[in-house]
């Protein structure tokens, strides 16, 4: 039995015949969303298998009519042997019968997605006249979250820094080329002067300060994006324990997150509750906002079912024949006995 299938080659040519910002625009609609259903949603903490080199996660969601997950790994050290950071894979389900609905390549997708919360999280909570945003990590999200915050709050002027000059050379080519005014700076100090937003999205899995409090001025929004494991953090954590810190999934984050280095009663407030107006997000215009973000399923469930309605009955869409499907549901054995007969 075929179920709908989108592979590299679909989804780049997807993404460039629509457009990255029309799609981060509306997949940053369909995330919140999904947010503002946050209470029909069956929720768990993504299950990690940690090595040496990485992790490998699985990351399941479920409403209760369709299923989701993600397959994910990060391997930091990747790029060095000739492989990418991250790559992922998703696949949706019919809850009444189990039966997959689709499947898809999730590398570009998850920096899609990833790109698009960020941008939802700074739409709520960054002071509203933001216009310059500082990057600290150059690499392959970087980009996208580039274009999710132009899209999605206007932003077009850059202070990129990285301690991988390539890394800085390639963000810095592709950002001009896209149209953005782009400062190279020679230090995270110096990205993060005059920046209303600061990004961070660091690979090492280490509990690095890759942002110093002193670089944090009034009335910044912070967008954490890199620390999303135990023991991967790129804040100082004074600057986690004196901001207003905002958060996915709590459970999730006290263990994956710029969290992780607080005490386990250090109050977070989740951005469902924002979303929806059952907490305030930012108090005033010199109030520091921190979005802890680690990557939560539910951006991955909005994710997959934004791309199967917008691929359904076109052409950027194969299929895959991954279910068997005998005429007998109870006689499994049918599909193979005539090829275990003809051996014999």
């Amino acid at each position: 039995m075929s179920v709908p299938y989108v592979d590299v080659a679909h989804l780049t040519r997807w993404v460039t015949d629509r457009g990255v910002e029309r799609i981060l625009r509306e997949l940053t609609d369909a995330i919140e969303t999904e947010f503002l259903r946050w209470r029909e949603f069956d929720k768990t903490a993504r299950v990690a298998s940690h090595s040496a080199n990485g992790v490998v996660e699985l990351m399941p969601i479920s409403d209760g009519r369709t299923y989701a997950f993600k397959y994910v790994n990060g391997h930091p050290k990747n790029p060095e042997r000739g492989f990418q950071t991250v790559t992922a894979l998703g696949m949706l389900a019919d809850v009444s019968n189990g039966y997959p609905t689709l499947l898809a390549e999730m590398t570009i997708l998850t920096a899609l997605r990833t790109a698009a919360t960020s941008a939802l999280a700074a739409r709520a909570l960054a002071r509203p006249d933001s216009s310059v945003m500082a990057m600290i990590g150059c690499g392959s999200q970087a980009e996208f979250q580039a274009l999710g915050f132009r899209a999605v709050l206007g932003i077009n002027e850059l202070r990129i820094w990285d301690v991988d000059d390539r890394a800085m050379d390639k963000l810095e080519a592709n950002a001009l080329e896209l149209g953005f005014t782009v400062h190279r700076a020679g230090s995270a100090d110096d990205a993060c002067a005059g920046a209303d937003i600061i990004t961070t999205c660091t690979a090492d899995k280490a509990n690095a300060v890759v942002l110093r409090g002193a670089s944090v001025q009034a009335g910044v929004h912070v967008n954490a994006v890199g620390g999303d494991c135990p023991g991967k953090t790129e804040l100082d954590p004074g600057i986690v324990s004196e901001a207003d810190v905002f958060v996915e999934y709590t459970p999730q984050t006290r263990i994956e997150g710029e969290i992780q280095r607080q005490a386990a009663d250090f109050p977070v407030t989740e951005l469902w509750e924002v979303l929806s107006g059952r907490s305030p997000g930012r108090r005033d215009r010199s109030s520091v906002t921190v979005f802890d973000s680690v990557g939560f399923a539910i951006e991955d469930f909005a994710a997959l079912r934004y791309l199967a309605e917008s691929v359904s009955g076109t052409a950027y869409a194969t299929t895959a024949d991954l279910i068997a499907n005998p005429a007998d549901p109870k006689n499994l054995f049918a599909l193979v006995a005539r090829s275990n007969a003809a051996v014999g």
